[in-house]
């Protein structure tokens, strides 16, 4: 049977977007081997967590919406777009299930920075003073490279062919389309990759130590490597090795004390 991939849907507020962004990452799961659930933003919790108990893993798409600034301890700056409340709620349900159950992570763009915000870490709030233009948008297949530490789960997956290594790095071209970025890593969490050009966070990754030999699969990068599926043999592995990790799910035991 194939894995049950929980999928928020982007945003509460454009329709227009939701319906050209959702079946991309629908689309690069099931090329890749999983069943993509489309998790409402605007359901009860209840039916949220009925849809999260049927799924073995979740992707946290990207967003046109910026993360509420105030929950990582800052104002909100002009170019700081509006937060979506609903599309944060659904996240935080999301995040919360994976990580008492050592579901897998795949997270994307406004999800990694998500993700990295609900682990305790801080987001740089715009890039547009940089010299690279990370903000390029779908339009651009290659905007820049990112340097990747070889000797890190995103570093494992990549084509090297597609990312030779360079200066002790793995130099794997991306697309971009954020104005946001890590700033500082949340708890736990190791970057993987950055731009070169300006040092600009591309990759983290780290989950919880578990039980056993297997680690939990928690990985978020800045790109959108459902865009380039087609074109990019390592955005497709990444989708593969998710999907796998995935599959390989079980459910984790929860010990509870009795009085």
């Amino acid at each position: 049977m194939k894995p049950r991939i929980a999928i928020p849907v982007p945003t509460s507020t454009d329709l227009a977007y939701n319906q050209r962004s959702w079946p991309q990452y629908a689309a690069a799961v099931e090329r890749s081997g999983g069943f993509p659930v489309e998790i409402p933003v605007d359901a009860t919790p209840t039916t949220i967590a009925n849809l999260i108990n049927t799924c073995q893993a979740v992707l946290l798409p990207g967003s046109p919406a910026d993360v509420n600034p105030q929950k990582y301890g800052q104002e909100p700056i002009p170019e700081c777009s509006p937060a979506d409340a609903a599309r944060e709620n659904v996240d935080e349900l999301l995040i919360q299930d994976a990580h008492n159950l050592y579901k897998p992570i795949f997270a994307i763009c406004f999800g990694l920075q998500f993700l990295n915000v609900w682990r305790g870490g801080t987001l740089v709030q715009d890039l547009s003073i940089l010299p690279v233009n990370h903000a390029a948008g779908k339009s651009v297949a290659i905007a820049h490279s990112a340097a990747i530490a070889p000797d890190s789960l995103l570093g494992s997956f990549l084509d090297l062919s597609e990312a030779p290594e360079q200066d002790d790095f793995l130099r794997l071209p991306i697309n971009s389309s954020h104005h946001q970025a890590v700033g500082i890593p949340g708890d736990g969490f190791r970057v993987a990759a950055r731009c070169p050009q300006d040092g600009v966070i591309e990759a983290i990754e780290g989950g919880q130590a578990s039980e056993g030999s297997t680690s939990h699969f928690v990985l978020g990068v800045q790109w959108h490597p459902e865009r380039s599926y087609d074109i990019s043999q390592s955005s497709r592995t990444l989708f593969d090795r998710f999907v796998a990790q995935a599959a390989a799910w079980t459910p984790r035991a929860i010990h509870t004390s009795v009085a």
